[in-house]
This record gives C-alpha cells, structure tokens and sequence, in this order.
C-alpha cells in the first residue's frame, strides 16, 4: 500500500500537515490537501505545505488550502518551515530564505540549545493598491470604507500580504459567528481572488485582538499574514504606531508585528513541532 510520510506542527494553532519534497513532488498536493485535511476523519489540518528545493533560496514552500486552492503565502506556516528546515538538519543557519509565490522571505531563527524557539520574518512591503491586491474600489486606496455585506454596513481597510485580506473593526468579536458571516465576505463580488477576513477588537495602544475567516479553510486559530495586514491597517488608520512592536491576539496565541511608516512588516512569533505519520493514500 503506497504512503507518505508527513510531519504535523502548527503555529499558535494554525496547523498544517508538512511534507519534506526537496528531492521531488510526486503526489497531487492539491488533492492531498483535500483528503488529508478533514478533521475526524483523515489527519486534520488548515491545509498542506511542501517543502521543495530552490534554485533561488534555500528552500521553496507551496502551500494548499483544506479545499485544494494553492495560497501564495501563510506566515505561521513558513515560521515552521524555518524551523524544519534547521531541526531537521536541512539548512542549518539561523538566517535562511524561503521561495513562496509572494516572492523571497528572509527568516531569522532565535536558536537556544539547538531549537528554534521563534523565528522573525521580513514580510516585505504591505501592498495597498486596490488593483494589486485585488480589490474593486475606485479610490487609490480602501480605508475604512463602507462595504455592504449581506444587508449590514462595515467600515473596511484591504490590503495584501502576498494575499489579500479585509480588515474590519469592531467593539466585540468573541460572540461573533464567523461560520455564517464568513463565507459571506470571503466571497464578496469586489473580491474576484476572494479574501481574507479579520475581525479586530483594540486592547489599547499597539495591542489588538483578533478573529480571522481564512479563504478555503474558514475560521483557522491564527493567520501569520491576516496579522500582518491587520498591524499595516492599524497604521494606517492611526490605531497604532509604525515602527513599534504591535501585539496582536489571536485564539491560538499570540505575534508581534512591526509596520514601518513605508510598510514593511516584520512578523515574529513560535513554531511547534507536533508529530511525524505515515498517511496511507490508498
């Protein structure tokens, strides 16, 4: 019976089944992501994510959605695609890049006694174009606009991390049912890619609280990139300062995010290993 083997690890909750393909893909990653994703009844996961071989770093990440869409990009999943490449003795340098589909991330490993304890990852520059992220708006950019979604009015900030995402404000986001108003925004016709959807309650000044509904997946524990666009439209909408660690909450544990006054963002937070399996494909 034909298996693969796999490592599972997560960070701050936003779990993903980890398959080590630097001598070659010979699986559909699509279909795998499909079959292996469900929880209760295969491995359970938010998704898959191939470790490849690069001609341009040291090491390339492809990343499939639970439903089988490919992402360009997911922060929490290259934290610990760092940490599996050192641990498992692959590249062993505490400064390392990573191909994605949203281009070349610098990864910096704090290492003590041998582990990668957090890792720091220039994100590079937030995009905010509405025609680049994409989003239909005729402005030059989407902050705090109001957008009708399933016959309520939110106040909307886009923006994209290598995907794109929708920031929205507001009082209290605990009793929120993402399950019903999700797929509503992810599909919203101004979206023609879909998105992202954080949900965003201010603690106090460079500290936020947060929800996120994931395109392809739903609601997930953290989302590496739904933070860092929340920190760039935190900024931008005067909630917090550039330049400062901005702590951000999210129900898996907690990032902190750094956004310059030119946009870039600099994420760090932990990756976990969680265990290694064999799935049986058949």
């Amino acid at each position: 019976m034909e298996k693969i083997r796999f490592t599972k690890m997560h960070g701050i909750g936003n779990d993903y089944i980890y398959i080590n393909c630097m001598s070659g893909v010979d699986v559909d990653p699509s279909d795998l992501a499909i079959r292996m994703s469900p929880r209760h009844l295969s491995v359970g996961s938010d998704g898959v994510v191939l470790i490849c071989s690069s001609d341009s770093a040291d090491a390339k990440m492809r990343i499939f959605n639970a439903d089988g869409s490919e992402a360009k990009m997911c922060g929490n999943a290259i934290r610990c695609v760092g940490k599996y490449l050192y641990e498992r003795d692959i590249v062993k340098k505490d400064i390392l890049t990573v191909d994605t589909l949203s281009g070349i991330k610098t990864l910096h490993l704090n290492i003590k006694d041998g582990k990668v304890e957090t890792v720091s990852v220039d994100m590079g520059h937030a995009v905010i174009k509405p025609s680049d992220i994409p989003v239909i708006f005729g402005g030059e950019r989407m902050i705090n606009e109001p957008v009708e979604i399933a016959g309520k009015e939110y106040r909307m900030t886009a923006v994209s991390m290598g995907n794109p995402h929708a920031v929205i404000y507001m009082d209290e986001i605990a009793s929120l049912r993402l399950d019903e108003i999700g797929p509503d925004f992810e599909n919203h016709k101004i979206f023609p890619d879909r998105v992202n959807t954080e949900f965003v309650r201010v603690i106090a000044r460079n500290e936020l609280d947060m929800r996120v509904w994931e395109r392809g997946s739903g609601e997930t524990f953290a989302c590496g990139t739904g933070a860092c666009a929340v920190a760039t439209a935190s900024v931008l909408n005067g909630i917090c300062d550039a330049g400062v660690p901005i702590k951000i909450h999210l129900l898996g544990g907690m990032l902190t995010i750094t956004c310059t006054d030119d946009l870039r963002v600099t994420m760090e937070g932990p990756a976990e290993f969680v265990y290694d399996g064999e799935y049986f494909l058949s």
